[in-house]
């Protein structure tokens, strides 16, 4: 049976892809969220941690994936529901979340050409990147606000301007014509290229120095793993792009496997990325510590006895406020 021209109704196949978006989505952002809160948590509690770039860049990715997750079930949402919100409202909705999608991959890029910087230019690179890590973001930003605006301008032309006002239950988005793919694939292209570059200068000097020789088993995993996850971002995203949106029972078949291989990338980012890091994860333990004290405490105070007793009134060492411990370098 040829699949492509089977006869079906695309609006039942949109709120069908629609309700198990939704769902796949509010356990996306469940996981993604929750590792994110702590990994900010650690960092933003340390002044140390808070001055290196690298996890200034992971915070901002992990903020964008958490965001991504969160605008999808949003948006998905709204389509399952047929919450019949203003067209406009759709659009809304819809860009941002195409904003912060393609942040992850340009963070991604930043974290792989910092770490590039590290490793092959350690004199020299410290002192611009941090000079120049804000104007960069700031940048980078600008340039993804600036492109998705033009495309919506571009693309939404063709309807009246009363239009938009209107209520729309299945939330239609634009940004499906060919101009909007072929500069949706250069701008997936251009970070991706980014990445690999790196990691292949990464991985040479590596090499050079050493580091990647047969008994140096964990450099060489650590390396896999990472264009492994990049690779769960990029080639689902790329199939579905160039395929655009088609009905039927294979494609959308195809549609929602694509899917969940995207989503189980990003419930997985936070670890690879964030909690892999030694540094974070000695802080963790720390921090881990540190909450499980204060809870004690907490429930020992509430349990006490009043008592007007000297003993009593003494200071106890969990009453003390709890001290995050210091990497000595």
């Amino acid at each position: 049976m040829n699949l492509s021209i089977e006869h079906c109704n695309i609006s039942d196949w949109l709120r069908l892809e629609a309700t198990v978006k939704a769902s796949v989505y509010v356990v996306a952002f469940s996981i993604a969220t929750s590792i994110t809160v702590v990994i900010i948590a650690i960092v933003s509690q340390d002044l140390q941690l808070r001055k290196e770039v690298r996890l200034v860049l992971l915070c901002h990715h992990l903020l964008c994936i958490s965001s991504y997750c969160g605008l999808g079930v949003v948006f998905q949402g709204m389509r399952a529901l047929l919450a019949n919100s203003p067209l406009l409202l759709c659009w809304l909705v819809f860009g941002a979340q195409l904003c912060v999608g393609e942040g992850i991959l340009l963070t991604l890029a930043l974290m792989a050409l910092n770490t590039y910087l590290a490793i092959c230019y350690p004199l020299n690179s410290p002192s611009f990147v941090e000079s120049a890590k804000y104007r960069i973001l700031t940048g980078t930003w600008t340039a993804v606000l600036l492109k998705n605006v033009g495309l919506f301008l571009l693309e939404a032309t063709s309807p009246p301007p009363a239009s938009v006002f209107q209520s729309a239950p299945l939330c239609p988005v634009i940004l499906n014509g060919t101009p909007a793919r072929v500069i949706g694939m250069l701008f997936l292209a251009l970070p991706l290229c980014v990445i690999l570059v790196c990691y292949c200068l990464i991985y040479r000097e590596g090499k050079r120095a050493g580091h990647f020789n047969r008994s140096n088993i964990r450099a060489r995993r650590t390396v896999l793993v990472h264009l492994l996850q990049i690779s769960l971002h990029v080639i689902p995203t790329l199939i579905v792009i160039v395929l655009g949106k088609r009905c039927g029972v294979f494609f959308f078949t195809l549609n929602l496997v694509l899917f969940g291989v995207f989503a189980f990338a990003q419930c997985f980012n936070p670890l690879v990325y964030g909690l892999c890091s030694r540094d974070l994860q000695r802080k963790l333990y720390s921090w881990l510590h540190c909450q499980k004290n204060q809870q004690g405490a907490g429930l020992n105070k509430d349990l006490a006895l009043p008592s007007n007793s000297r003993l009593n009134r003494g200071v106890r060492a969990e009453d003390l406020p709890c001290i995050q411990p210091q990497t000595v370098l």
